[in-house]
């Protein structure tokens, strides 16, 4: 019998579904947004999905719908929403409502009692209200009957193509319990210059790094995808290669016979004029100083390094964004003169073809940058499964 989850804020699905390919089964999810909570329902159609603010649900309600008692759910899994903790957001206070929402999270972990638990977030929330935030979840969860840890993972280790750490809580229930997290599988590097990063992050050593895979790339994620044009929308479209081209594709393919979500928001005459000076893993460094935008003309060249960025085929794609917008990242096409489409988005957060965002391509966008990579989740689920066996 598969082990249970219950994911909480759950958006479009990504850790449901890397959890899934771990072994889990999702039996309840919750999310506010009904985009989102369409997109997951047509993903995961067997999961009783609640659509409403967690503030205004019972959590005697959940634990009564699921038809469980305190202490039987396997794991409870969720991201509160983090704008509140991101370092790109400009105010950063506990005081913020959205960084209260753990605390409704808690309220349910409190009725359900699961045997793990896993709270994901931003790096930003390690320093938020100077640590009191980190300081109050173990607090919480301790006096549960929990042995907590956290660390920031890196997605390149699990073969992730992308620039993004996620800050991950784990929580086995049990005094002196060993809380483990995936050691790195593929020697992928990035810089992290976040508070924590010293003492949080993973690291390759030297010695090791000739037993991992090499990092996967964006052109081993996306090299398979049919040219579009700028602006176009591609419900669905065929492969243009008819076989995989990377291990990959091979894993993200595994038997859909289409693309979907092939769309991209189209290009302003401008931006396309500015692509035509960027090369591969160039940036806004690259463009004439007269077609700059106003605030880049001020800029030092050593900022804002990923803006306006076309990708390089053999690099990693900036962290994927609620919009692929160039102004914040790198997100132009390697070989194309476009932006990347919302499918690539997807490959390159390591959501499986067969996973369908549905929406508006706007909040498309959104639901792909919002998620948890599931090939991470994946692997942060393998090693919950494996601590929980021991139990």
């Amino acid at each position: 019998m598969k082990k249970t989850l219950v994911d909480l804020f759950a958006g479009a699905g990504g850790l449901s579904c890397g959890l899934e390919m771990a072994g889990f089964q999702p039996i309840l999810a919750n999310e506010l947004v009904p985009a989102y909570a369409e997109t997951y329902h047509y993903n995961h159609p067997d999961t009783d999905l609640i659509i409403g603010d967690l503030c205004q649900i019972s959590a005697t309600d959940i634990r009564e719908r699921l038809s469980i008692k305190k202490g039987e759910l396997d794991l409870l899994v969720g991201g509160p929403p983090c704008q509140g903790f991101s370092i790109n957001a400009p105010i950063r206070s506990l005081d913020d409502d959205r960084n209260h929402l753990f605390k409704e999270y808690i309220r349910i972990a409190k009725e359900l009692l699961p045997k793990a638990i896993l709270i994901e977030n931003v790096p930003g929330i390690i320093s938020l209200g100077k640590g009191t935030v980190v300081e109050q979840i173990y607090k919480e969860l301790e006096g549960l009957g929990y042995s907590v840890q956290h660390k920031i993972l890196f997605a390149g280790h699990y073969g992730v193509p992308q620039m993004r750490f996620r800050t991950i809580f784990l929580a086995i229930k049990g005094k002196d319990r060993v809380v483990e997290f995936p050691k790195p599988s593929y020697n992928a590097k990035a810089v992290a210059n976040f508070t924590g990063a010293k003492e949080l992050c993973l690291n390759i050593l030297p010695l090791f790094e000739q037993n991992l895979k090499p990092q996967t790339t964006v052109w081993d994620a996306i090299s398979d995808m049919p040219q579009i044009k700028s602006g176009s929308k591609n419900e669905k479209i065929k492969y243009a290669n008819s076989k995989p081209q990377s291990q990959y594709q091979e894993i993200l393919r595994n038997g859909s016979d289409y693309i979907y979500n092939h769309s991209c928001n189209n290009l302003g005459k401008i931006n396309l004029e500015r692509l035509k000076y960027i090369p591969q893993g160039g940036s806004w460094r690259d463009i004439p100083f007269e077609l700059l935008p106003a605030g880049l003309k001020q800029a030092r060249r050593s900022d804002h390094t990923k803006r306006y960025g076309r990708l390089h085929p053999n690099g990693l794609c900036s962290t994927v964004l609620t919009k692929c917008d160039p102004h914040w990242g790198s997100f132009f096409h390697p070989t194309q003169d476009r932006v990347l489409s919302v499918r690539e988005a997807a490959r390159i957060q390591s959501f499986p073809d067969h996973y369908h965002f549905t929406g508006s391509i706007t909040q498309q966008y959104e639901q792909v940058g919002n998620a948890v990579p599931p090939l991470m989740a994946s692997e942060i689920g393998r090693k919950i499964m494996s601590m929980l066996d021991k139990t």
